[in-house]
C-alpha cells in the first residue's frame, strides 16, 4: 500500500502517455522519490549520455508517503543526469505539487526522447495528455502557472514549468512549482527545456491508501508532538526560517565571504532572519509578511515577503510589489554574503527573479561572486562584462548580472554557464568554489569541517542537504561535536548521507530530522508501506541508495580525484573567527570515510560492499 503502483511513461518524441505498474521489488530496495527513481534511471540509461540530449531521462517522482498524514509529507523529486555536472542529479522540491501528482495515482512520470515542439502534460487522475505549449514558450514561469490553471477550470490544480532559462540552456536553470517552490539544483530544468518540455499540470482526487492505517497514524501523531516540542522545527524555523542561521553561522566565523575569501561578513546582521522582521524606515512595513507551509507541513518554514513600492530596483512595479517567497538561508548567502552585498530589499528582488525565471540562487550567486573575483583580480575587464563594474559590494552589479542572467542577455549567457565553465574560460579554475562543478552552499568548511567532506563526497556535486552536519557540529543535533576537529567526522558524514537518502525517498522533508530520527521515521513508513521498515532496515535502503548513485557517476566517469574541495579551502587557512588559521582537513578525513564506506582506496565500492547490498 502507499505505493500507488503506477507510473506513468510520457515518450515526448511519439507522444504517447502509458501507464505501466511499479517495479514492486524495486520498491522494497530503494523505497520511492529518490531512490526508485535513480533505480530506473540506472536502468534505462547509458551513463555517459549528453545530459541535454533526448536519450537522456528525466523522472517526476513521488515517495510512498508522499501525499499522506505523514507531516511534511509534499515532497517530490526530480532524477535526470545533471548538465551542470554531468553527475547523477536529484533535485527534490516541496509545495502541493507532489502530493497532487500522488494523488492523482502516480508514483513515478518518466520523460523520455524529445518533443519536435513546446509541449507541457496535463493530467488529471489516470487521464494523461501531451498540448501544444508553443504559446507559453518563452513565457515566465508565474505567467505559465496563472494560465495553466485558468485553461484547467480546476483552481486546485497545480503546475511544475520552467522560464527562459530553462529554454536557453541555464546549466542552473530550476523547476519551480507553486510559484515559489524548486526542483533547484544541477540543471534539472535545463533538461526539461531540452525536450521541449514546458510545463506539467496535474489534478489528482484519487486519494493515498496508507497498509496500516491505525499504526501509521499512531506513528503520525507520535512525529507530531517531537516536532511541535522541538526548539528549532517548533519554534526556530516556524519564526524566523531558515534564515536564523544567517547570524548564528557568522558568529561562528564559518560564513564564506567574498567568494570564499573570508569566513565573516560584517553586513550579515542586515540581511538576516531577524532583519526580515524589521520594519523598514520608508513605509514602516517590515520586508517579511508571513510564513507558510507546504502540503501536510507543520514547521511552516517558508517565507512570505513584500519589497518597497517605492524601491528603485522594481521596474515592474505590478509584477514584482507582491507578496511572494522570501529569502531562504542559502539564497541570501549565495545572492548577498558570497558577493558582499547587505541590501535586504535587493536580494530579495534577485530572488523573486530566480522564483520567476526558474533558476537555482545558490550557483546563480556564487557564479556570480566568481565573476566579481575575476574581476577584481583583472581576468575579465568592462570589455567583457559590457561596461558593468563587477566589484564586490556592488548592489548595481549583482542585480544587473541576475537581471542580464535571467534575459541569456550580455554576459549573464557567461554567468548562466556555472562558476566552473567561468573561471575555466577566464584562466583561473581555482577560483570556482564548486565540486564536480555544483557551487557549494552557505558553509565553509575550514570552520565546519564536517562539511568538507560532505561536499566533497556529495553525489551531485557540492551539496548541504546530503548530509547536514551543521545540526551536530553547530546546532548539537543529535548531539554536539566540535566543529574545527576531523576526528569522528567520516563516520558523522556516512550516518548523515545514509539518513538523508531514505527520508528524501519516502516523499518527506529533511528539516525534520532537526527533530526526527530513524526511530520515530521508520514507524512512519512500516505503517505506509507493506514490508518490514524497521529503523535499521531504513538506513540499510539509504546506504544501498548511496552506493547505487556513486555507481552511477563512476561510470559516467568520475574518480576520487573528484571527491575534493577548491584549494582556497584546503590551502588558504580562515582569517578570523573561530577557526583562525585552520584549513579544510580533508586529506584526514576521506581515507577514513572510504574505509568506513566498504570502498577501496580510489574510492570504489568492493564487491563485498555490493552484494552486502544486493547491488
Amino acid at each position: 500500500m502507499s505505493w500507488t503502483r503506477k507510473i506513468l511513461r510520457v515518450n515526448l518524441t511519439n507522444g504517447t502517455c502509458e501507464s505501466e505498474p511499479l517495479n514492486m521489488e524495486w520498491a522494497g530496495l530503494y523505497l520511492g522519490s529518490r531512490g526508485l527513481a535513480t533505480k530506473y534511471l540506472v536502468e534505462e540509461t547509458d551513463p555517459t549520455v549528453d545530459p541535454l540530449s533526448p536519450d537522456n531521462k528525466m523522472i517526476f517522482a513521488t515517495g510512498p508517503l508522499t501525499g499522506t498524514a505523514a507531516p511534511t509529507s509534499g515532497r517530490w523529486t526530480v532524477v535526470c543526469k545533471g548538465p551542470l555536472t554531468g553527475t547523477i542529479a536529484c533535485s527534490n522540491s516541496g509545495g502541493f505539487f507532489g502530493a497532487e501528482m500522488k494523488n492523482a495515482g502516480w508514483d513515478m512520470v518518466i520523460f523520455e526522447g524529445k518533443s519536435d515542439q513546446p509541449v507541457y502534460l496535463d493530467i488529471k487522475n489516470d487521464q494523461a495528455e501531451l498540448k501544444d505549449a508553443s504559446d507559453l514558450w518563452g513565457k515566465r514561469i508565474w505567467d505559465v502557472e496563472k494560465e495553466l490553471i485558468d485553461r484547467s477550470g480546476d483552481k486546485d490544480s497545480r503546475v511544475a514549468s520552467i522560464g527562459p532559462p530553462g529554454e536557453n540552456g541555464n546549466m542552473f536553470a530550476a523547476i519551480v512549482n507553486d510559484l515559489d517552490r524548486a526542483a533547484g539544483r544541477s540543471g534539472v530544468g535545463s533538461v526539461m527545456g531540452s525536450k521541449n518540455l514546458k510545463a506539467v499540470i496535474v489534478r489528482g482526487t484519487t486519494g493515498v491508501k496508507v497498509d496500516d492505517p491505525m499504526a501509521f497514524m499512531q506513528a503520525v501523531s507520535a512525529s507530531n508532538k517531537i516536532l511541535e516540542e522541538n526548539a528549532v522545527t517548533g519554534q526556530g524555523l516556524p519564526t524566523y526560517g531558515t534564515e536564523v542561521l544567517m547570524n548564528v553561522i557568522n558568529g561562528i566565523g564559518a560564513l564564506p565571504t567574498r567568494n570564499a575569501s573570508d569566513v565573516e561578513f560584517e553586513g550579515a546582521q542586515h540581511i538576516s532572519g531577524e532583519a526580515m522582521l524589521e520594519p523598514r524606515e520608508s513605509d514602516g512595513e517590515a520586508n517579511l509578511v508571513s510564513n507558510h507551509a507546504c502540503f501536510g507541513c507543520p514547521i511552516s518554514c517558508a517565507r512570505r515577503s513584500k519589497m518597497d513600492a517605492r524601491n528603485p530596483l522594481i521596474a515592474d512595479k505590478e509584477r514584482y510589489q507582491v507578496t511572494s517567497g522570501g529569502l531562504e538561508y542559502e539564497a541570501a548567502w549565495a545572492l548577498g554574503t558570497a558577493t558582499g552585498v547587505d541590501d535586504l530589499e535587493a536580494l530579495t528582488y534577485c530572488n523573486f527573479l530566480c522564483n520567476d525565471y526558474g533558476m537555482d540562487p545558490i550557483s546563480l550567486g556564487s557564479t556570480v561572486a566568481a565573476a566579481m573575483d575575476l574581476y577584481e583580480n583583472g581576468a575579465i575587464t568592462d570589455a567583457d562584462t559590457g561596461g558593468i563594474a563587477l566589484n564586490f559590494g556592488s548592489t548595481d552589479a549583482l542585480v544587473k548580472m541576475v537581471e542580464a542572467t535571467a534575459k541569456s542577455e550580455g554576459f549573464g549567457n557567461e554567468i548562466g554557464r556555472g562558476s566552473k565553465r567561468l573561471c575555466e574560460k577566464y584562466g583561473h579554475p581555482e577560483m570556482s568554489m564548486s565540486v564536480k562543478g555544483q557551487e557549494f552552499p552557505a558553509y565553509d568548511p575550514r570552520g565546519i569541517q564536517g562539511m568538507g567532506l560532505t561536499y566533497a563526497t556529495s553525489n551531485r556535486g557540492a551539496c548541504h542537504l546530503r548530509s547536514y552536519t551543521v545540526a551536530s557540529e553547530v546546532l548539537g543535533i543529535p548531539e554536539k561535536t566540535d566543529p574545527h576537529v576531523t576526528e569522528g567526522k567520516a563516520g558523522l558524514v556516512k550516518i548523515f548521507q545514509d539518513l538523508t537518502a531514505a527520508v528524501d525517498s519516502s516523499g518527506t522533508c529533511i528539516f525534520t530530522t532537526f527533530a526526527l530520527g530513524a526511530d520515530d521515521i521508520a514507524p512512519e513508513i512500516d505503517g505506509a508501506c507493506e514490508g518490514d521498515w524497521s529503523a535499521e532496515n531504513m538506513m540499510t535502503a539509504g546506504e544501498r541508495i548511496w552506493n547505487m548513485e556513486r555507481m552511477y557517476n563512476i561510470a559516467a566517469g568520475f574518480t576520487g580525484a573528484d571527491d575534493t574541495l577548491p584549494q582556497r579551502l584546503l590551502k588558504d587557512a580562515a582569517k578570523s573567527g573561530a577557526a583562525k588559521g585552520l584549513v579544510s582537513g580533508l586529506d584526514k578525513m576521506l581515507p577514513e570515510y572510504y574505509e568506513i564506506r566498504g570502498w577501496d582506496a580510489d574510492g570504489v565500492p568492493t564487491d563485498e560492499t555490493r552484494q552486502r547490498l544486493s547491488l
